[in-house]
């Protein structure tokens, strides 16, 4: 991220790196930047993200913080787009699409395409036709300094903070929105049980927020489980109405089918098309597992 940072058409800002308590420190790579950006180096013990973004926040000497996930790129015309974009309509709060880069790997971009695409619940991310007021996410995400100032940043630091940030952000008054063009390039997971068990976070996470609002849990939010639940049922069928088993097998293979071309004409590559069938079943099937756990979880605890 930090080479991408070089390369900045708009060139007034500064870095500030938390490093949240990792084993391996990155200090010796944010001193070699040193000459080529104006960079600051955090050191901390472990507390996750949303307290480490606080933590930035309150070093940040602009009236205007932008964050990323260590696993972005940064297009060169992205700090460009922003500056000019918020001169002319300005966000107390924006969020940015991410998408894939031509050097990522095709998992990778199986994996981008399966959480932006309309067919899966990835769709609702970074699109302008979402409903209600925008909530940025924090891979790619701005704010002002009177935001940070009357919320206080993140409450909490882990299981869909940044939504609930977000919410916060619109419950003080303030304006969020979307900036379509400034997109990152986000690597995301190297591997797909490293994915399932991001996707599986996710879905315990929108449980999560749900304790603090419970009326964001909506119903695009149980489609996953809902999969999750015919997927179960379907496989029972063969035990005692295997003529029901096939119909439903073979409608599903030809959604996914469905899905598969359309992944192959968005990415210009089959084998990513391919692969997204496989990305695209995993998301949504981690998903509905994670927030069947963390719903049950909840329930007995009440009990």
């Amino acid at each position: 991220m930090l080479q991408s940072l070089t390369k900045q058409h708009y060139q007034r800002f500064e870095v500030i790196i938390i490093e949240d308590g990792s084993s391996k420190k990155c200090e010796l790579v944010v001193q070699s930047f040193s000459e080529q950006l104006d960079i600051t180096y955090v050191y901390k013990e472990n507390s996750g993200q949303g307290f480490s973004r606080n933590v930035g926040f309150k070093k940040a000497k602009g009236d205007y913080f932008i964050m990323f996930d260590s696993d972005c790129l940064i297009p060169s015309h992205y700090l460009e787009t922003v500056h000019n974009h918020l001169q002319k309509r300005e966000f107390d709060a924006y969020g940015g699409p991410d998408k894939a880069h031509k050097s990522f790997s095709i998992l990778q971009k199986a994996i981008s395409y399966s959480m932006t695409s309309p067919f899966t619940t990835g769709g609702i991310r970074g699109n302008e036709k979402h409903s209600g007021q925008f909530h940025p996410r924090s891979f790619n995400m701005g704010i002002s300094r009177d935001v940070f100032e009357a919320t206080g940043g993140f409450k909490i630091t882990r299981m869909g903070e940044d939504i609930i940030f977000s919410i916060d952000i619109i419950n003080e008054g303030f304006k969020t929105g979307l900036i379509s063009a400034a997109f990152v390039y986000h690597k995301r997971r190297t591997s797909l049980t490293a994915f399932f068990k991001q996707l599986h976070f996710f879905g315990r996470a929108r449980v999560h927020i749900g304790r603090f609002y419970p009326s964001e849990i909506k119903w695009v939010h149980l489609l996953p489980v809902l999969f999750v639940m015919g997927v179960l049922f379907t496989l029972t069928l063969p035990l005692w109405y295997p003529t029901l088993f096939f119909i439903i097998g073979l409608i599903g293979v030809l959604l996914f089918l469905i899905l598969g071309t359309h992944a192959t004409i968005k990415t210009k590559s089959a084998a990513v098309g391919l692969m997204s069938m496989l990305t695209s079943f995993i998301q949504i099937t981690a998903y509905g597992l994670g927030f069947l756990s963390e719903y049950t979880r909840e329930n007995k605890n009440k009990n």
